[in-house]
């Protein structure tokens, strides 16, 4: 079980590269779906099979693997863009970033004192590596969009570091973070269409615009 997990976990940071390195939204989202769908399973790998690890599965099966990326999808469908066309920072030193951040996740999850039904585990690294990569998608993109996206990768890397816990963490904190997420991607759906309405654009420079 243990090295199944630690193949999703892998295939998950392996995405985040991908993520990292494309222009194009819709590809970005549903390797995000993907992504969390992967994640959804992970609990049951690392976990004995209860009532509280199926709830886990499924709540972040429901909302990370379809609901959020439909929501994301509706908006790329009524804003009509596709691309991120100039982010703040290129996507090869994005990726480099990346690459750097990743190898320094596994550096440092080598040194942690972890209990010893965590060690060989890869999931230090792999939350640290997503936080990581969800934070430079929110640095370096200018699309309101996209950061939204960087907002769901970032919390995905929440959720992994939330597995180490899963037993010990009561049902409704774990719902709670999940549905802090569901309520930060409504709220950015409205800022997004309120800044297409406003502006006819969805670069977030424009936000220094605004006046009362």
């Amino acid at each position: 079980m243990e090295s199944s997990a630690n193949l999703l976990l892998l295939l998950v940071i392996l995405l985040n590269f991908f993520i990292l390195g494309s222009s194009r939204l819709a590809a970005c989202i549903r390797t995000a779906a993907l992504q969390g769908s992967m994640l959804a399973f992970v609990p049951l790998l690392m976990h004995p099979i209860s009532g509280h690890t199926l709830f886990l599965a499924g709540s972040a099966l429901a909302l990370k693997g379809f609901f959020m990326p439909w929501l994301l999808f509706r908006a790329i469908r009524q804003v009509q863009i596709r691309r991120e066309i100039e982010p703040m920072i290129g996507y090869v030193p994005t990726l480099i970033l990346g690459t750097m951040a990743t190898a320094g996740a596994f550096i440092f999850g080598d040194h942690l004192p972890l209990i010893e039904a965590h060690r060989g585990t890869l999931v230090i690294p792999c939350g640290l590596a997503t936080l990581a990569t969800g934070f430079l998608m929110l640095i370096t993109r200018r699309k309101a969009l996209t950061q939204a996206l960087g907002y769901l990768i970032f919390e995905n890397g929440v959720f992994i570091f939330g597995l180490l816990l899963t037993e010990a963490m009561p049902v409704m904190v774990e719902a709670g973070i999940l549905l802090d997420l569901l309520v930060a991607i409504f709220v950015l759906g409205i800022v997004v269409n309120q800044i297409n309405r406003e502006f006819s654009s969805m670069n977030v420079e424009n936000l220094s615009s605004l006046r009362e």
